[in-house]
């Protein structure tokens, strides 16, 4: 499927461009999109997916077959079919860079546009956005849980789709893990891939020590799985290779079953009773972050882990609750009174305060005020054309999120909900004109 297939969007988004083009709206509008509230569970989000965002928008076109089908609905007119067939996005587009840590009701982009420009991109948006902040900020936390230890993105097989599992391992790249065992992830992002062999591989030969024999015959060093049968046995069997090969290169052994802690204390102690001082323990099989930290505070001698179905459903938490809004339509701000979803109004900027190395606090503000702290969202986009800034690599917001991690206060970085929520708070500017605009509303 082509990125810039303008068809992926809702069926009401065209409805609204065809209303939209009988009554000639086509002056700015601007869209911000945010999270309105934090899934259970977690203390903060890491901003993914903007790279995407940003392809979309550049290749963003109707194609000669997209506008036939669209005229197979009998539901447009042929002068706005007309008027499609030269769409092009030429807006503006400011963001949070990949890899920033963000909180409820900030936003992670804001979009400047001709009303049918920036209506029509909003599902992708969505969709991109929502998805791998929902992976990166799953990712952050077994980051934080593995504490310097290896992760390795096992997750593709489990993922939803084949978009999802390519999207999957860019989000947990990002967030921290270390390389992943999708294939062409690595070739299309550049992401360090990992993997050596499955059960089937030990099945497959007459004994397990044949199978470790024919392997390392041909990848010296590796990685070997020694659950397949019994743990115990085939731990001696490496002990035996190194007995009789004297140089055994092997780099790690897996373990993906039963109890990883008292496993992973035998493998300890039988590698290093073999001499096998150098190689490591790997630990895999439907990990999440809280095992992962479990297994840490009893001590468990696990060098890295495998972490698959979690990672790529973010399986305790799979769904975001974020929302793109109309914020400004033809230099007059907008917002929505509904209970409970309540927006902001105007074009906004989001302020960060740090006190010796640590963030204490933000603040969501008008555009053109000036307030303490960095300003978040950044000038991405330009006239339908990326500037340097949204020109960032996997590298660079990878670094970021590490960063960003680092400055996070404490609290923030334990799998348990803070005693105190981090500090959001509208900036008294933005707050008056909320108020002076709500009173419009309701006295219509």
């Amino acid at each position: 499927m082509n990125n810039g297939d303008a068809l992926l969007t809702d069926l009401y988004e065209l409805t609204m461009l065809q209303a939209y083009f009988n009554e000639g709206m086509a002056d700015e509008a601007v869209f911000d999109l945010s999270v309105r509230s934090l899934p259970p569970g977690r203390n903060f989000l890491v901003a993914c997916g903007l790279e995407q965002v940003l392809s979309y928008l550049e290749d963003l076109s109707f194609s000669a077959k997209s506008l036939e089908y669209l005229d197979s609905l009998n539901l447009y007119t042929t002068p706005f079919l007309e008027y499609l067939s030269e769409f092009r996005f030429q807006g503006d587009l400011r963001a949070v860079p990949e890899g920033s840590v963000v909180f409820p009701s900030e936003p992670l982009l804001e979009v400047s546009a001709p009303m049918p420009q920036a209506q029509l991109v909003e599902t992708f948006l969505l969709n991109q956005l929502t998805f791998q902040t929902v992976i990166a900020s799953k990712a952050a936390r077994a980051v934080l849980a593995a504490n310097g230890r290896t992760l390795v993105d096992f997750g593709s097989r489990r993922a939803h789709g084949s978009d999802a599992a390519l999207n999957a391992a860019r989000a947990l790249y990002i967030a921290g893990y270390d390389s992943t065992s999708n294939v062409l992830a690595g070739k299309l992002y550049g992401i360090p891939v990992s993997g050596t062999q499955a059960h089937s591989y030990i099945e497959a030969h007459d004994s397990e020590i044949a199978a470790f024999r024919a392997f390392l015959a041909t990848f010296p060093e590796t990685v070997l799985l020694i659950d397949t049968y019994d743990t115990e046995a085939a731990l001696k069997s490496l002990a035996r290779l190194q007995s009789e090969d004297g140089d055994l290169r092997l780099r790690a052994v897996r373990l993906d079953s039963g109890d990883l802690a008292s496993q992973s204390e035998m493998a300890r102690a039988a590698l290093d009773d073999a001499g096998l001082h150098s190689v490591h323990v790997f630990a895999s099989g439907d990990l999440d972050e809280h095992q992962i930290e479990a297994l840490l505070q009893a001590n468990a001698p696990i060098d890295a882990f495998g972490v698959g179905t979690a990672a790529v459903v973010s399986s305790d938490a799979p769904t975001l609750d974020s929302v793109y809004k109309l914020a400004s339509y033809n230099g007059k701000p907008r917002m929505k009174l509904s209970t409970a979803k309540a927006t902001l109004p105007g074009k906004k900027q989001v302020f960060r305060r740090q006190n010796q190395g640590k963030v204490t606090g933000d603040v969501i503000a008008l555009a053109g005020e000036s307030l303490e702290g960095e300003p978040l969202l950044q000038a991405v986009m330009q006239s339908g054309r990326r500037t340097d800034l949204g020109r960032a690599t996997l590298n660079q917001s990878r670094e970021r999120t590490r960063r960003q991690l680092k400055s996070l206060p404490d609290q923030l970085l334990s799998l348990a909900s803070p005693t105190h929520p981090y500090p959001v708070d509208v900036s008294p500017a933005l707050e008056a004109e909320r108020v002076k605009l709500r009173r419009q509303l309701t006295s219509n």
